[in-house]
């Protein structure tokens, strides 16, 4: 067990499918159902929520504690990894918090289709926040800078947007879990272009109610929704604050089969099934895959 009072650990996602997490209605604008964003910014995220409440579920299916699944009305059990983490909430009161505070997921490098093939899109204040040491700013807000092996000829489309290429000296500071291909063609455009080109390039769908008696669309029932597109990788933060330091390593295989060690380990055990079951909606439609990159290769900070 670790001797620090808390330690945070740091991962790196990347959406292998696309990614919709709703608002929880319909709404006027370009899409019927629109997808989560951060309000300041109006970059789409993951909230962490539904990142907490996806790996709450895996890991317990993973421990064969399906009852715990849920936060309420789970079994409570001191000995359960899963109530330990995450914590109970019962109908008739009573409970406990969990020692796991899991931050959204947010936007490191944002995909779009160039005249030169795919690019990653970034920019200043994006590389800031995940914590780069170099961090390239663009000469002007109009200009993109790019890698040296991007060979960009003088510009550079995003999308609709056309802009004039700057090379940068100095490449910037970027996950080591970023594939080397990936670093190669990286993008990085000014803050205030960034939001409108990530929210014109997500994905946006078509889709039609079935009526379940005819097996045949339902009149009237098209609707379109938008999401994270495919290869978008983002990064979140997950602060274990054990502060009963009690965390059952050694319960019976009933509790912990798989010998989780601490909380960050159930965590991680959840993200490992979200690569394969995935978080959010249109799960049918071939929606939500995460895989986590930096799962199991990282000392968590204190």
């Amino acid at each position: 067990m670790s001797s620090v009072a808390f330690r945070t650990a740091r991962y790196i996602l990347v959406a292998t499918d696309p990614v919709h997490i709703g608002t929880g209605g319909n709404r006027l604008g370009r899409v019927d159902l629109s997808i989560a964003r951060e309000p300041g910014t109006h970059l789409p995220k993951i909230p962490g929520t539904s990142l907490s409440g996806a790996l709450r579920h895996y890991a317990a299916f993973r421990a064969g504690r399906r009852q715990c699944a849920g936060k309420t009305s789970p079994c409570g059990d001191e000995k359960c990894p899963i109530c330990y983490t995450f914590g109970t909430a019962n109908d008739a009161g009573g409970g406990y918090r969990g020692v796991v505070s899991v931050g959204d997921a947010r936007i490191l490098l944002f995909p779009v289709y160039s005249m030169y093939g795919p690019v990653w899109v970034t920019s200043p204040a994006t590389l800031q926040d995940w914590g780069a040491a170099v961090v390239p700013v663009p000469e002007s807000e109009e200009t993109a800078l790019i890698s040296p092996d991007l060979r960009a000829d003088g510009h550079l489309n995003l999308g609709w947007l056309m802009l004039p290429t700057q090379t940068w000296s100095q490449a910037p500071t970027l996950p080591a879990e970023i594939p080397p291909e990936v670093a190669k063609r990286v993008v990085i455009i000014a803050d205030m272009l960034f939001s409108q080109v990530v929210n014109s390039n997500l994905e946006v769908r078509t889709s039609v109610s079935i009526d379940p008696e005819t097996g045949a669309a339902e009149d009237g029932a098209l609707f379109t929704y938008e999401a994270i597109p495919r290869a978008t990788y983002l990064w979140t933060e997950v602060i274990e604050d054990d502060f009963r330091g009690k965390f059952p390593a050694d319960a019976p295989k009933a509790f912990n089969p798989h010998r989780w060690g601490s909380p960050l380990e159930v965590v991680e055990a959840g993200f490992e099934w979200m690569s394969a079951l995935g978080v959010g909606g249109m799960s049918t439609r071939g929606f939500g895959r995460v895989r986590c990159l930096s799962c199991g290769k990282q000392e968590a900070a204190g």
